[in-house]
């Protein structure tokens, strides 16, 4: 005997919201979810001698860039996460912007490249070639870096400190130029 359609259409969609009741719970069990942290610091790219024109062969180190604790940052403590909870961290946006003098351009570099360490371990997380060619121009202009967005710095994050440091090429400007460097961080985990 064959079931009446009515029937079979009863069964179809209880077994569809069911399916879609599973599906639903299976979610919310291992659901992850993300927020945006900052860190921020400044350098000074020293001036050029007088009249020298000097190759630029090191990017200033950022000094709050070196001993990153991401247990001590400000959004970390907001959500009650500890560093060990995170799954992934990737790098959404670098970007560097000149404070002083602001009338000075970005036209003294030629490449820049962000970089993660931990121990011996170190991976770019992004970079900008042909800055000099940008039109970066004053006032306090505004530099983006190209972020890598398959590099996951969880690693990086993880450890007991990270630094993030900053290699460039160009020449020394003619007179001292303070930077600011910004990198926004989204980060992911089991954080409900």
């Amino acid at each position: 005997m064959t079931p009446h359609p009515a029937a079979r259409y009863i069964a179809a969609m209880s077994y569809a919201s069911f399916l879609a009741v599973a599906a639903g719970l299976s979610l919310c069990a291992c659901s992850s979810s993300s927020f945006l942290t900052e860190v921020q610091g400044e350098a000074t790219v020293p001036a050029s001698p007088a009249g020298t024109p000097t190759l630029l062969n090191a990017f200033p180190a950022i000094s709050s860039f070196s001993a990153l604790d991401f247990n001590e940052n400000q959004d970390f403590k907001n959500r009650d996460v500890t560093k060990d909870e995170v799954t992934r961290v990737q790098v959404k946006s670098m970007t560097l912007k000149v404070l002083s003098p602001n009338d000075q351009g970005f036209d003294f570099l030629d490449s820049l490249e962000a970089v993660a360490r931990a121990g011996n371990s170190e991976s770019r997380f992004a970079e900008r070639g042909g800055i000099a060619g940008l039109g970066l121009n004053a006032p306090n202009p505004t530099l983006s870096l190209k972020a890598d967005g398959s590099v996951d710095l969880r690693p990086y994050v993880a450890a007991p400190s990270m630094a993030i440091i900053l290699r460039g090429t160009g020449r020394l400007p003619e007179r001292e130029v303070r930077v600011q460097a910004t990198v926004v961080l989204e980060v992911e985990g089991d954080l409900l």
